[in-house]
């Protein structure tokens, strides 16, 4: 009797990332869920009343490939080939390039955003190639279609990893493994919390998750949720510069941190 399909999720302990994880297992998926902190994320789980059968917890942090690759390696001969992908884990940190620490701010922002995004699915993509099926879900932002001021680390990386998506899409192209690019607009989590700007269309992260499921089963390559953020961003990146400028004129930058906070 065949197992019901594996979801492996990064940056699953809140936000984004637990709700896909509930999303997937409404769906009767197992769960392979990785989180720094595993104490949260088992309570989670036992609160949902998944146990080891449905659903195993990797403690790692995205930003530590080998760290990162054991987990995933561990999930492969504990749990099997992954269905699907999902490489949600990601920092949003304001940033001035005029503060020597803020450089050190967006190397940070890339090593999670878009090294930890290749090292999620590193691991994986052999196997997935040598079955012929799989799919890789990459978790961009509506982010990376405009320049934002003071969201110069993030919105750089959410451009790389929509271009990296689009590459790797290119590569597997007829080898039954897919990519999946999703680009959320203003989700309601923790981080976005902290925004001091208004955030139009704002969705919870449940309404994401519902929109964002049905988007990678249904084989989409590219998505942005709620498509009318997706309306909005192309059309600010069809106004010319000084237009574009003269609208951010005024607008609060992001806030500096000297922590980092993860599932967006």
């Amino acid at each position: 009797m065949s197992q019901p399909p594996l979801v492996f999720i990064t940056g699953a302990s809140s936000g984004i990332g637990q709700a896909l994880a509930a999303r997937f297992a409404q769906a009767g998926y197992r769960l392979a869920l990785v989180a720094r902190g595993t104490g949260n994320m088992q309570a989670w789980a036992d609160a949902q009343g998944l146990g080891v059968d449905r659903c195993r917890i990797y403690g790692a942090d995205v930003s530590d490939t080998d760290n990162l690759v054991a987990a995933a390696q561990t999930c492969l001969g504990v749990q099997g080939v992954p269905d699907v992908v999902i490489a949600n884990a990601g920092i949003s940190i304001g940033m001035d390039t005029a503060e020597r620490e803020d450089i050190n701010v967006m190397a940070r922002t890339f090593a999670t955003n878009n090294t930890g995004l290749a090292a999620t699915f590193h691991p994986f993509v052999d196997a997935m190639r040598e079955r012929g099926s799989g799919r890789l879900v990459g978790i961009a932002s509506v982010a990376a279609i405009r320049g934002l001021p003071g969201h110069g680390a993030y919105c750089a990386s959410k451009a790389a990893v929509v271009a990296y998506c689009e590459s790797l899409r290119g590569e597997l192209r007829g080898s039954g493994v897919s990519v999946v690019t999703l680009l959320p607009g203003y989700i309601d989590t923790p981080l976005t919390r902290q925004n001091r700007y208004g955030m139009p269309f704002l969705m919870s992260a449940e309404a994401f998750a519902e929109r964002a499921f049905h988007s990678i089963e249904g084989g989409v390559s590219y998505r942005v949720i709620p498509w009318q953020m997706g309306v909005v961003a192309k059309l600010l990146r069809l106004l010319p510069n000084p237009l574009f400028d003269r609208l951010l004129a005024g607008r609060p930058r992001k806030h500096r941190q000297k922590r980092t906070a993860s599932n967006r």
